[in-house]
């Protein structure tokens, strides 16, 4: 049964997170960046007051691509959108179901941020960081763990933001939900990445045992199948199967650049072992440019959207160009998620097939992989990209007494490695067993003491007053 509750407090902080390797994907490098976290006290009507948590990275140049902008700027968007929500979260002080909450607030923080600039996806992201942190206290305050309270339907999710189906369609799926046990890894190759030999990409020192992998795309034609043959020839090599994506996070310019790659995956017989174990294609083109072009008969091919995913119409929009998927991250929102994978299973009910993909990209150690992890479980996610293990060193900069916090409470999800604690890999897959605990997917918080209050970011001159 969804609970009402109302929001008392909601505080900000931040870490500086280094990167063990450089991360490229599109036109940006990343090579460290803060991680944001989240604290809310809630007061649950009849059950009294609880607090919850959430964290992200603070992701430059992803949320946000416009040239224009310096990876700093996009990132004091982020800043920008985590302060403007609470405030608009805030101001509500009557009580409400957590997702009566968000469907009142998520259109004024979607113009509140249009008004400084901010685009709808980056906008998404306070509300989808505050959403997670009053889930998790929620959870806490009723003591259910998150696969059984989802599946009560504790927050109150229903169609009022998503036209295209009714009441029942989401509490339907939520009702049937029970959660996997286990969630393969699915490795991420990014550009700047080793390719053969040690360190390459069938190294298993390097992937952990991965039967899945994730390969960036440049948006060069030409270059782009000349890398994946590179890969194809190592992924061949692995003594068992595999399955692989394509993710070229907006960087085909247009349908003519697409087909040129599409066409070689089906013509060039060197790249028979990327494209005859070739799921989906993510993301191809630019936002915008997807929106006004319809695949055709590129859609022989299965395409997922993903930053083109910024508000609850994304998806049947997508689905009427010819895109099959759609992507789940818990920094777009765990409800635009949830409706997502309703959508994804009415229409593959139906007869069409349609999917819901886990595709990480703020996710580090602690907080935001359990909580993202989660959400993939419940919803079905049975492969989810998992690059923050890879990329950062174990819990990175995390105080080593909260590092230690997270192992003795899911043991099943961390592995003491030297002097490092990292995230446990079985046999290429991640276990949930631990997750199911009161609250969201924790069984701890972090140590709000060891870490920095978010930096105040200055707000933009809105769009008026700049005319």
């Amino acid at each position: 049964m969804p609970y009402r509750l109302a929001v008392r407090d909601i505080s900000f902080f931040e870490r500086p997170v280094t990167f063990a390797r450089p991360f490229r994907f599109g036109a940006v490098v990343i090579n460290a960046t803060p991680q944001a976290f989240v604290r809310v006290e809630i007061e649950v009507e009849g059950k009294g007051r609880a607090t919850g948590a959430s964290a992200e990275f603070l992701v430059p140049k992803w949320f946000d691509k416009r040239p224009h902008l310096s990876p700093e700027e996009t990132v004091t968007e982020l800043r920008r959108s985590l302060m403007i929500a609470r405030d608009i979260y805030l101001a509500r002080s009557s009580f409400e179901t957590a997702f009566g909450l968000h469907a009142a607030c998520i259109g004024a923080q979607v113009e509140a941020c249009a008004r400084e600039d901010i685009p709808p996806l980056a906008a998404a992201y306070g509300p989808a960081e505050i959403d997670k942190a009053i889930l998790d206290a929620l959870l806490r305050c009723t003591g259910a763990n998150f696969f059984d309270g989802m599946a009560a339907n504790v927050a109150g999710i229903d169609a009022r933001l998503s036209r295209d189906l009714t009441d029942a369609d989401v509490s339907q799926f939520l009702a049937g939900r029970k959660g996997l046990a286990r969630v393969a890894i699915r490795h991420t190759v990014g550009m700047d990445d080793k390719v053969e030999g040690e360190g390459g990409v069938a190294d298993t020192k390097e992937n952990a045992g991965a039967r899945y992998f994730k390969l960036k795309l440049n948006g060069d034609p030409a270059h782009d199948a000349d890398r994946l043959i590179r890969i194809g020839k190592e992924l061949a090599a692995l003594p068992y199967d595999y399955r692989v994506t394509l993710d070229a996070n907006e960087q085909y310019a247009d349908l003519a650049a697409l087909s040129s790659l599409v066409e070689r995956l089906d013509r060039d017989a060197a790249l028979q072992p990327i494209a005859a174990n070739l799921l989906y294609i993510e993301q191809p083109m630019p936002r915008d440019i997807t929106r006004q072009s319809p695949l055709g008969g590129l859609a022989r091919r299965d395409f997922i959207v993903d930053e083109a995913d910024d508000s609850y119409d994304a998806f049947p929009v997508a689905r009427a160009l010819g895109y099959r998927g759609i992507s789940s991250k818990s920094c777009k929102g765990i409800y635009k998620s949830v409706i997502n994978a309703t959508r994804a299973a009415k229409w593959s009910a139906a007869g069409e097939k349609c999917f819901i993909a886990g595709e990480d990209l703020t996710c580090q150690a602690g907080l935001a992989v359990q909580q993202d992890l989660a959400l993939g479980a419940l919803i079905g996610v049975t492969h989810a990209e998992r690059n923050g293990h890879h990329y950062v060193d174990g819990f990175g900069d995390t105080p080593a007494a909260e590092a230690e916090a997270f192992l003795s409470a899911h043991p099943d999800l961390y592995v003491r490695d030297g002097d490092k604690i990292r995230l446990a890999i079985h046999d290429g897959d991640l276990l949930t067993g631990s997750l199911t605990t009161p609250g969201f997917a924790t069984a701890v918080h972090p140590d709000w003491s060891a870490m920095s209050p978010l930096v105040q970011p200055t707000a933009r001159i809105s769009l008026e007053k700049a005319v």
